[in-house]
Order: structure tokens, then C-alpha cells, then sequence
């Protein structure tokens, strides 16, 4: 049975500067696999696309990531256009891939699931349920806090949450996904709402003002570690799980998990695409920067 075990599809992605078009893959389940492949940990990689996108998964294959691939009529295609200020971008869906279903995880069973929906019918909560039935389950929001509209993406209210998140263990969102999804104008209100829930371990990013994990009544604070170069930012969120997941796995403490991860996240910023390094690599970062 694998220790970890991601749920999501990967993407191929279109983005658009004023200087380049550029085609990708992308998704949780691709930056989260490659930051994984990276770590000593039994992994399954459970994804969705169509067969003109099977490359992706064959270059993921060559990574050593082990793959079980659903069928799917389409690949996730997002576009991303971005003005010359970097902070401003128009995201368009062109395209969406087949949902998971219950049927499809019948055979499979890992520690944690962790699950990564672009959108919000990628995952059905009688799926979370079903899983939850075989081990902790692990959730990065955002998928469920999009709504698409004529390949627009617009912010959206979550209407099951409450329902859903009684069997997530760990949930993970950004300072800006937890007041859409809890409405409490501050981190501490909102972890401690999400705890109410039936969450144990709350996991709130904010960027380079560091993260915040709140478990048992106990809010832990984790700096953000500067990167020597910042080259590109895309999939830190999904590198930083990988490494909380994995040291949470290996029994570290959530103070000892958080620091290793905003460290794997950190090193991720300094090349553009997936994390690169390794536990060697995180690790001498952490000596020089704590």
C-alpha cells in the first residue's frame, strides 16, 4: 500500500506574456508528483487526460512516479494571459477533463490521499467520504472555490463543505481561499472555524509572509525562507504539501514539517517548472536559513 497517494488531474497549460507563448503541464497532481519523486516515500499518482496529453504522464513515469491513469474524453486546458505587471492575469478553462469517481478508487488504498481538484466537480463528496473510509485524507481548496462560466473562471462559495470537510484530516488554502471559504476576516478565526468542522490540521500559506498551521488549539508559525533568486513561483503551494505530507508521514512534528516544506518550496522558487532538488538539497538550505 503506498505511504501517499494524489488524486487530481494534470493540466496542460497555455501561458501568454508579453514577450512568449508558452505550453505546459501543470495541476497539484503534476508539480506535487515531481516534488515527491524527489523524497523517499512509496507514492501512486491517480490522474485523468486524454490520450493526446499521455506524454505528461510518460515524462512523470520516467521520474519514477507511479501512475494510474483514467480515461478521459479531454485534458484540463487553462490559459493563463498575464499583462506586463505579472500580478494581474486572465485565467480561461478551454477545455475540462472527466471527473473520479467512486468506482475508479475501488482498488485503491494509500495512508494519506491527498487530494488536488482544479475544479469543483472534479471530486464529489461521496468520493471524500469513501476515502476517508481508508485513510486521512489531505485537501488543497482551490478547485472547489472556482466556477467556470462560457471558460471564464469566477470565485465561488463551496455548498458542501461542512459535509465534506468532516472527513478531511488536513486542508490546506492560501490566506485568500480561507476567508472565501470560511468568510472570518482573520487567519485565527478562520483555522479555528475549519476546526469546528472536523479539520485537524490547517495549513494557510501566505506567500513570503511565511504559513500557519493550526492542529489541537496550537497555532504554529512558519517563516518563508528567502530564495536566493526568485525564477518562478508557479507550484510552491503544491511543493510545500509535498514536504509537509512526507515529513508528517515520517513522524515529524508539525513545527519540524512546516519549516522542511517552506524550505522545499523556497528552493523550488529558484528554477522555473518543478522542484528540482532533494532531501539533501532541503535539508543544507534549512542549516543556513533557520
Amino acid at each position: 500500500m503506498p505511504e501517499l497517494c494524489c488524486i487530481g488531474h494534470i493540466t496542460s497549460d497555455k501561458v501568454v506574456t508579453t514577450k512568449a507563448t508558452m505550453h505546459m503541464p501543470g495541476g497539484t497532481a503534476f508539480y506535487f508528483s515531481c516534488a515527491v519523486s524527489k523524497l523517499d516515500l512509496s507514492y501512486l499518482l491517480v490522474t485523468a487526460l486524454a490520450p493526446a496529453e499521455m506524454h505528461y504522464v510518460a515524462a512523470l513515469r520516467d521520474k519514477g512516479v507511479k501512475i494510474k491513469v483514467q480515461p478521459s474524453a479531454h485534458t484540463v486546458y487553462f490559459e493563463n494571459i498575464y499583462a506586463e505587471d505579472q500580478d494581474h492575469r486572465t485565467q480561461n478553462v478551454l477545455a475540462t477533463a472527466d471527473p473520479f469517481d467512486v468506482a475508479q478508487l475501488d482498488d485503491v488504498d494509500a495512508q494519506i490521499f491527498h487530494l488536488g481538484p482544479l475544479l469543483a466537480d472534479d471530486i464529489s463528496t461521496e468520493l471524500i467520504k469513501t476515502l476517508a473510509a481508508k485513510g486521512r485524507v489531505s485537501l488543497d481548496v482551490q478547485g472547489y472555490l472556482r466556477k467556470l462560466d462560457n471558460q471564464k473562471v469566477y470565485p465561488t462559495d463551496w455548498p458542501a463543505k461542512q459535509e465534506a470537510l468532516q472527513h478531511v484530516s488536513i486542508v490546506k488554502a492560501d490566506v485568500a481561499e480561507l476567508e472565501a471559504l470560511t468568510g472570518c476576516p482573520t487567519t485565527e478565526e478562520g483555522a479555528k472555524l475549519l476546526a469546528d468542522w472536523g479539520v485537524k490540521e490547517v495549513v494557510v500559506t501566505n506567500g513570503s509572509g511565511g504559513s500557519v498551521i493550526y492542529s489541537d488549539g496550537i497555532f504554529y508559525t512558519i517563516p518563508a525562507f528567502r530564495p536566493a533568486i526568485i525564477a518562478d513561483a508557479t507550484g510552491c503551494g503544491d511543493t510545500y504539501m509535498a514536504g509537509y505530507l512526507y515529513r508528517r508521514i515520517k513522524g515529524d512534528d508539525i513545527q519540524q514539517s512546516g519549516e522542511f516544506s517552506a524550505a522545499m518550496a523556497s528552493l523550488k522558487m529558484e528554477s522555473a517548472g518543478p522542484f528540482l532538488g532533494n532531501e539533501e538539497d532541503i535539508n543544507n538550505f534549512l542549516s543556513t536559513h533557520k
